[in-house]
């Protein structure tokens, strides 16, 4: 029969270490109940004594949780536990997580104490946290410098003592797989009473090993998993969880273990988190990352097309994500080009894929990525006319004026027209820039994002603006390189501009086809 692995999250605790700010109680109750929602076992809110900040959190947390079980971190220090206690007291039921340092090292020069004081501590810590909760876990922080018969004998000590999960941190990364994987072994087969706890791993990606490790830790018997999504955490992060998760789901046949995560919830999480966190998530980064579905390659978009198992483990669905469509790059082939053509509703008659596909060529060479509309915009325009751009920066000011308002004045070519367009806005610079270019363009476009990137020339700084505009429902990107922030905008929605007027052109040409 299947085993449930128990997955513990310490996105606001370990996680939120690594920001470079705290995050306010109403963004981590929202991190929380996202994480609830996901279905996570336990989620460690915080460190209560460490701030008010985190102690007004953990309160708040501990009132909202139905399901998940709230647990607070800890010091071997009696206050700490005493407000560990306090802040989760509107909490139905709740866990004290308990640490102290167990390696030579720690032990020595961090805490400056003998082996023996360090037991006791742990002991009188357990004891003290038993007065609030029967859910005690422990950590043997720095478990993978332990030696193993020290680690076996702490290990064994607060047991006794009382307490119920057994955290074993590989807390400054170092182990690898085989290495990790024999401390697990070694703890179940030197422990007399370890069956009377669950036995859990915090991994640290240091070496980049962290779920390698974790999944080796539960192939040895470990029936908790510690981290947090998207791996955040101190220097390169914890066990990324969506990872673990996917791989037992993955192999749940190998291992036999399941988890009560809901994984159509986890795309969901992961970006909400990294919004809230300000935090980046690699374009490669396994399960959550942009590129993670993405095809680019002519030989595996094809094989995607006949049958998406063949390069892809997962699904985009199975993670709460929709389909993702194949990248056009200079590697794509015809089978893709083809396939985005029917995709946007064309039947093959209406155009010669050869012709198509030697022109698409040429575009993805000179800019990369080409876009669903770029690419019907080479199917029924006119080559020459194509490359011709329909709106041209003639001339921009734009003036900061006082009380916050600023002045856009700019001239723009339209075919072999100048017109004209002024703004004055409270909204700043780039919507007053957008605001103003829409009064000439005049279509019915909705800005939904923007990014600015400073990039430093051999003689000056140079701005580079990627824009994203949603017009009937379609999303156009563009980007703009200047000396300065007002051009580089300009010249990105004008980029957009160009390609909402070559699709309205299409539609026009269609039309003209049918009658």
């Amino acid at each position: 029969m299947s085993e449930q692995i128990i997955i513990f999250d310490t996105t606001l605790r370990d996680g939120e270490q690594a920001l470079q700010s705290s995050l306010s109680t109403k963004k981590k109750l929202k991190i929380a109940l996202s994480l609830e929602e996901m279905g996570i076992d336990i989620i460690e809110a915080g460190f209560p004594i460490s701030s008010p900040g985190d102690f007004k959190s953990v309160e708040a947390i501990s009132k909202k949780l139905k399901n998940s079980i709230i647990c607070s971190l800890a010091r071997c220090v009696q206050k700490d536990i005493d407000v560990a206690a306090e802040a989760m007291r509107f909490a139905k039921n709740f866990r004290i997580h308990i640490f102290l340092g167990t390696s030579p090292l720690h032990v020595k020069s961090k805490l400056k104490k003998s082996f023996s004081e360090i037991i006791d501590m742990a002991v009188f810590s357990i004891k003290q946290a038993k007065r609030y909760t029967n859910d005690i876990e422990f950590s043997c922080e720095d478990a993978g410098r332990t030696p193993i018969n020290q680690l076996c004998y702490i290990v064994e000590n607060v047991i006794k003592a009382g307490a119920t999960t057994i955290n074993i941190p590989d807390t400054v990364g170092c182990t690898i797989p085989h290495e990790f994987s024999q401390i697990i072994k070694s703890l179940y087969n030197k422990v007399p009473n370890i069956d009377k706890v669950v036995l859990s791993v915090h991994c640290h990606n240091d070496l980049g090993m962290a779920t390698a490790n974790s999944i080796t830790a539960i192939q040895a018997g470990v029936r908790q998993i510690e981290g947090t999504m998207n791996g955040m955490g101190e220097r390169a992060g914890n066990t990324a969880l969506e990872e673990v998760i996917i791989a037992i789901k993955l192999k749940k046949n190998n291992l036999n273990l399941h988890t009560n995560i809901k994984h159509k919830k986890i795309y969901k999480t992961s970006k909400l988190i990294s919004e809230i966190c300000n935090t980046f998530i690699p374009s490669n980064k396994a399960i959550v990352g942009t590129n993670a579905f993405s095809h680019s390659s002519g030989i595996h978009q094809d094989g995607i097309l006949k049958n998406r198992k063949n390069y892809e483990i997962i699904t985009p669905e199975s993670i709460g994500l929709k389909p993702i469509k194949l990248n056009l790059t200079s590697r794509s082939g015809r089978a893709a080009v083809k396939y985005h053509m029917i995709e946007m509703g064309y039947d093959e008659k209406l155009y010669n894929l050869d012709i198509l596909y030697n022109s698409f060529l040429k575009l993805a060479d000179k800019k990369g990525q080409v876009f669903d509309y770029e690419l019907e915009a080479l199917a029924f325009i006119d080559q020459k006319e194509n490359d011709n751009e329909h709106f041209r920066l003639k001339k921009i000011d734009v003036q900061k004026q006082s009380i916050g308002i600023t002045f856009s004045s700019i001239e723009l070519y339209c075919g072999k027209k100048i017109k004209i367009a002024e703004t004055k806005t409270k909204k700043g610079l780039i919507n007053s820039i957008y605001i103003t270019l829409n009064k000439i363009a005049n279509f019915p476009i909705f800005l939904k994002n923007i990014q600015l990137i400073t990039k430093k020339k051999k003689i000056h700084i140079e701005i580079s603006t990627k824009v994203q505009i949603e017009y009937k429902k379609r999303q156009f990107y563009g980007i703009g390189n200047a000396k300065d922030i007002a051009e580089s905008t300009a010249l990105a929605i004008i980029h957009i501009l160009n390609n909402i007027w070559r699709a309205n052109k299409v539609n026009i040409i269609l039309k003209n086809i049918k009658k």
